[in-house]
C-alpha cells in the first residue's frame, strides 16, 4: 500500500504575500509521497503482473490439431500459397515445425529448413499472427529457430518472407538479415523475398 501523509500548514491569504504567516488561518497540506511504500507497490504489480500473464508455450506440431494451428498460421501470413493439410504434413516430415501459444491462444509457427547434404545453409522462419506482433514472440521463435538450425550445422542462415508482408521485411532487417534475391514463383503475382543474415 501507498502511504500518503499530510500536515497543517499557514499560509499567507492577507497582505503579507504568498508565503507570509497568516495567523488563524489553516490549510491541509498537499499529501507528501512516500518512496519507499511507492517502491514496495511497483514490485508487488510487476510481481502480480508476471504471476497473471500466461507464458508463450511452443511445440511441435505432432498431431493433426497442432499441425492444423501451424497451417492456420502459415496460410494466415502468406495468404498468397495456401497449404493443405497434406502439405503441411510433408513439411512436418522434411522440417522442423513448432507452434506458439500463449495460454490457450494461438500466436505463431515456424519452420526451420535444415541443411541439404551439400550445402551448410539453412532457412529459419518465424510467423506471428497480427494482433500478437511486437511483443517479442517472433524473436523468441526465431532464436529457437536459429540455435535448431546452428545445431543441425548450419554455417548460413537464411528467411524468406513475402514482399507484402512489411512486417516480416522489418522483422528480419532488425535481426541482422539482407535481402539477396526477389523472385516471383509460377501462378503468383507477388514476389518472394529471400535474405541472409550478416
Amino acid at each position: 500500500m501507498v502511504h500518503l501523509t499530510g500536515g497543517l500548514y499557514t499560509w499567507a491569504t492577507g497582505p503579507g504575500g504568498p508565503g507570509a504567516a497568516s495567523p488563524g488561518v489553516r490549510h491541509r497540506s498537499p499529501p507528501r509521497f512516500d518512496a519507499a511504500a511507492a517502491n514496495q507497490l511497483t514490485r508487488a504489480v510487476h510481481a502480480g503482473s508476471s504471476a497473471a500473464m500466461p507464458e508463450l508455450r511452443i511445440r511441435r506440431p505432432d498431431d493433426d490439431s497442432a499441425l492444423r494451428d501451424w497451417q492456420h498460421v502459415h496460410n494466415t501470413v502468406i495468404p498468397t500459397h495456401h497449404l493443405s493439410m497434406d502439405d503441411a504434413r510433408d513439411r512436418a516430415k522434411r522440417h522442423h515445425l513448432e507452434v506458439a501459444y500463449l495460454g490457450d491462444v494461438l500466436v505463431g509457427s515456424s519452420t526451420v529448413r535444415p541443411p541439404a547434404d551439400d550445402t551448410a545453409t539453412a532457412t529459419v522462419i518465424a510467423r506471428v499472427l497480427g494482433p500478437h506482433r511486437g511483443r517479442g514472440f517472433g524473436g523468441e521463435l526465431y532464436e529457437r529457430g536459429l540455435d535448431r538450425a546452428r545445431k543441425a550445422g548450419a554455417e548460413v542462415i537464411e528467411t524468406v518472407v513475402l514482399s507484402s508482408n512489411e512486417d516480416g521485411l522489418r522483422f528480419a532487417r532488425a535481426h541482422g538479415f539482407v535481402e539477396i534475391e526477389r523472385y516471383v514463383l509460377p501462378g503468383e503475382t507477388v514476389p518472394w523475398v529471400d535474405l541472409r543474415l550478416s
